[in-house]
């Protein structure tokens, strides 16, 4: 049943994401960035957005100053993803689900992360698009050293409660257009 719960909310979000994306504009990163100053010359992962997501790119260019930056790359499914090493203007090629991803580099651990999402709650719930990549990800960074995994969206895709199940990994925060939200238990 909670798959089925999870479809219809996928269906919701990503209409709430197509409107919200007209409605901010594409450059919303200032909450974001304000966020991960706290974080500089950590390791961050961000991600290339894909249709309506919010685009972290212009704070990953910042925090490119001082620390290392990396995108996820998918190399398989049922597999965690790995992240490669990113910096502005770096040659890019279209990964397995159409983002971009560099075409070489290191490979980086991430500690610190900025998690793509489609629905978010305030309890640190994400619902993203049904691979499961962050969710095996997720476990094993943090298992290996303190990791944060910071989720950003519109606001407009906050759901009063998102689907869960078990081997869903939370978020540490969420950082949209308007604010930065510490989850509750």
């Amino acid at each position: 049943m909670i798959e089925f719960d999870k479809s219809a909310a996928r269906k919701a979000a990503f209409a709430r994401r197509k409107t919200a994306r007209a409605a901010a504009g594409p450059v919303v990163t200032g909450p974001l960035l304000r966020v991960l100053e706290g974080h500089r010359g950590r390791p961050l992962a961000g991600f290339s957005p894909i249709g309506t997501e919010i685009d972290p790119t212009p704070a990953m260019t910042a925090m490119a100053a001082d620390g290392p930056v990396c995108l996820p790359v998918v190399e398989g499914p049922d597999r965690p993803l790995r992240f490669r090493a990113w910096t502005p203007g770096c040659e890019m090629v279209t990964g397995p689900f159409g983002a971009s991803v560099p075409a070489e580099g290191d490979w980086i651990v991430p500690e610190v992360l900025i998690v793509p999402l489609l629905a978010f709650d305030r309890r640190g719930g994400r619902l993203g698009y049904g691979g499961g990549f962050y969710d095996r990800t997720l476990p094993g960074l943090r298992t290996a050293g303190p990791v944060t995994a910071i989720g950003f969206a519109y606001a407009l895709q906050e759901d009063a409660e998102v689907p869960l199940e078990p081997t869903d990994a939370p978020l540490d925060l969420i950082v949209t257009e308007r604010e930065v939200i510490t989850p509750t238990a």
